[in-house]
């Protein structure tokens, strides 16, 4: 991802969601990462929700992975919009493994959906 991307918002949706599916799976709470993160209160809510979507310290987003379990690379790495190492917990997990599969197979699907439009585009234009 680009330096201009990252700073117009693009892969902070990516970030956020992240945070809230893992504050989801381990019940953490905003206090509990920021406590362990030693960040405020407001930088854990404003990467959760994205609200203020902006340049934060590499040393920010290695906390707050910390905090939530993750290689301090994490959040950085899905900001980059590269896919992370998964901790070692998620890497055998067989749920996990079906939905990265499932995942693949749907944006093959829409690949070819949209291959298809294309093809059939022209016939539907009107001269």
């Amino acid at each position: 991802m680009t330096e201009a991307a990252e700073a117009s918002g693009e892969g902070w949706d990516s970030v956020a969601e992240a945070i809230r599916n893992r504050m989801a799976e381990t019940r953490m709470t905003q206090l509990d990462i920021a406590s362990r993160a030693r960040l405020s209160l407001t930088t854990v809510r404003e990467l959760q929700h994205n609200l203020n979507p902006r340049r934060r310290r590499p040393q920010t987003l290695a906390a707050v992975s910390e905090a939530l379990g993750w290689p301090p690379d994490y959040l950085a790495t899905v900001l980059r919009g590269d896919r992370p190492t998964p901790h070692a917990d998620e890497a055998g997990d067989p749920i996990l493994q079906a939905i990265d599969h499932l995942g693949l197979e749907i944006r093959e699907l829409r690949d070819r959906v949209e291959q298809i439009e294309r093809q059939l585009a022209p016939e539907d234009a009107t001269p």
